[in-house]
């Protein structure tokens, strides 16, 4: 076989093992990487990185396999765009943890969100107790949106703006 064609199957292998490891295993704190969970990702790519290039060792082997990973994510993302079904597959919904300054204890075990970390990400988000929150969700990222209420119950939050891409069609 083609070694640049069998590191191109083989990265494609590894991306889609770890979409359906991620799916099962969990991602509700991806964005909140602990010491934990930075070894384990960096044992993980150095256990995944000789699946993917096989004995080529070489500069145009580890390049093919990072190609070939950003092109399957750029795809996968086109997929999900348009397709619900894959995108519901690979992509949790969004969770409401806590309304009106009601904590959803069911919601809180089906994430795997202890309180505690639940009362902290309140607390960096500036708000004191779950009590004046008014939502707070954990995003299909990982991350947990605070929207809380200010001393008049009026709501307060703010706002992260995401880069978008504007290019002119050609």
């Amino acid at each position: 076989m083609n070694p640049f064609l069998d590191i191109t199957l083989r990265s494609l292998a590894v991306y889609f093992f770890m979409i359906l490891g991620l799916k099962l295993f969990g991602k509700n704190q991806l964005s909140q990487l602990n010491a934990g969970d930075i070894i384990l990702l960096l044992l993980i790519s150095n256990a995944v990185q000789n699946a993917m290039v096989g004995q080529n060792t070489s500069l145009q082997g580890g390049l093919l396999a990072a190609l070939v990973l950003f092109l399957a994510n750029f795809g996968l993302k086109k997929l999900m765009f348009k397709n619900p079904k894959i995108k519901d597959f690979v992509e949790s919904e969004p969770v409401i943890l806590i309304k009106d300054g009601a904590i959803d204890e069911i919601a809180l075990k089906k994430s795997e969100i202890t309180f505690d970390e639940l009362e902290e990400t309140v607390r960096e988000h500036g708000v004191e107790k779950s009590d004046d929150v008014k939502l707070a969700v954990l995003e299909v990222d990982g991350n947990i949106s605070v929207i809380s209420f200010d001393t008049n119950k009026q709501t307060h939050f703010t706002r992260h703006k995401k880069k978008k891409n504007f290019r002119r069609k050609l």
